[in-house]
């Protein structure tokens, strides 16, 4: 009896604790590395709650009841590198590889314009000649829709691609870190890789006028609760203005295909964690998470995340731009499912 009575007492102290750790990152933006422990690693699902609802507040607070929607079209899944966790590595050759034509990403652009999305995100693998290519199909987005916001994901290239690009009409630039760590970069990617590189190229892309965007993958092989607290800290250094997370998934064609997938429940706690430290970041609630679990999209957006990216490539290419295994429902965030998309939200008392 006594020993039950210790031990609740102790329980209490422990949630008493953890809560206060919540209020602490709300109101200093800022938070110790044990108390970001405590807030990742808590058992507790009304803690992780009540962290939710502290994130879900501050972003309302900043953004209204509103979910900014961004037309994503994946142009190219040729790429370079041959990353140990990505489907679309190089050495897949399993793989039907293609590059939207100029005429199709245009086609992309205005199927998205005219159903009311202002921002184009063009994704793919790193493929530099490709990217210079691109330039000119950027200029003529920008020319065609000079009021929209034009966001590059294209990995990392050489300092005078990027700048034509900027030049050319880009004002928003993606490039996930993937780890604050050499050590797990090293592990994550084959020789030749390098976190300082990726870095350098963030920094770069900022001195461009970029408004620039980094992140990682959550539940990675061989990640630690340190890790992600390294990565916490590197993006409240650099204070991005967008933030990319999403829990590792394996796909089958890589070397880590027998790999347990990453945690939805510490995704949407970094979510959360990174909406506090940042209240004016935009944080999509991505494909990977609603990939895990059914209601991705609207639990991410209720725990601070406020951006979904409908799939606007062709339905014919879609599948081939096969990051991971089981991507959520084969057009689920395409242009044909935005009414469904609208009602979810609206269920959660949030709009478009």
């Amino acid at each position: 009896m006594y020993e039950s009575l210790v031990n609740f007492v102790d329980y209490c102290n422990c949630i008493t604790i953890v809560a206060s750790r919540v209020n602490e990152l709300r109101e200093r933006r800022t938070l110790d590395d044990e108390g970001i422990r405590e807030l990742l690693e808590s058992d507790d699902e009304s803690l992780a709650e009540e962290l939710f609802r502290h994130a879900r507040e501050v972003a309302v607070g900043q953004f209204g009841p509103v979910v900014w929607l961004r037309a994503l079209i994946e142009w190219s899944n040729v790429c370079r590198n041959d990353c140990y966790y990505c489907g679309i590595r190089r050495s897949n050759r399993a793989l039907p590889r293609y590059s939207l034509t100029r005429d199709e990403i245009l086609s992309c652009c205005d199927q998205a314009w005219r159903l009311g999305l202002r921002t184009f995100v063009l994704q793919g693998g790193e493929n530099p000649p490709a990217a210079e290519k691109l330039a000119e199909t950027v200029a003529e987005m920008r020319a065609s829709w000079p009021e929209a916001a034009i966001s590059l994901s294209l990995g990392e290239l050489p300092g005078e691609t990027y700048a034509l690009l900027r030049r050319s009409g880009a004002n928003r630039y993606l490039l996930r870190h993937e780890t604050a760590k050499p050590a797990l970069y090293a592990r994550l990617h084959p020789a030749g890789m390098r976190l300082e590189n990726r870095l350098a190229c963030l920094h770069h892309l900022r001195a461009l006028g970029f408004k620039t965007g980094m992140g990682m993958m959550v539940g990675s092989p061989y990640q630690t609760t340190d890790d992600l607290i390294a990565d916490i800290r590197l993006m409240e250094e650099f204070r991005p203005e967008m933030i990319g997370l999403g829990p590792f998934i394996p796909q089958h064609d890589t070397p880590f295909r027998d790999i347990p997938a990453g945690s939805a429940s510490t995704t949407l706690r970094l979510y959360a964690i990174l909406r506090l430290m940042l209240p004016q970041a935009w944080i999509p609630a991505t494909t990977a998470l609603a990939t895990l679990r059914p209601d991705g999209r609207t639990a991410g957006i209720l725990a601070g995340a406020n951006v979904i990216m409908p799939n606007f490539t062709p339905a014919s290419r879609r599948s081939a731009y096969a990051l991971y295994e089981g991507k959520a429902r084969p057009g689920a965030e395409a242009a044909e499912t935005l009414n469904q998309l609208k009602q979810e939200l609206d269920t959660i008392g949030y709009h478009v």
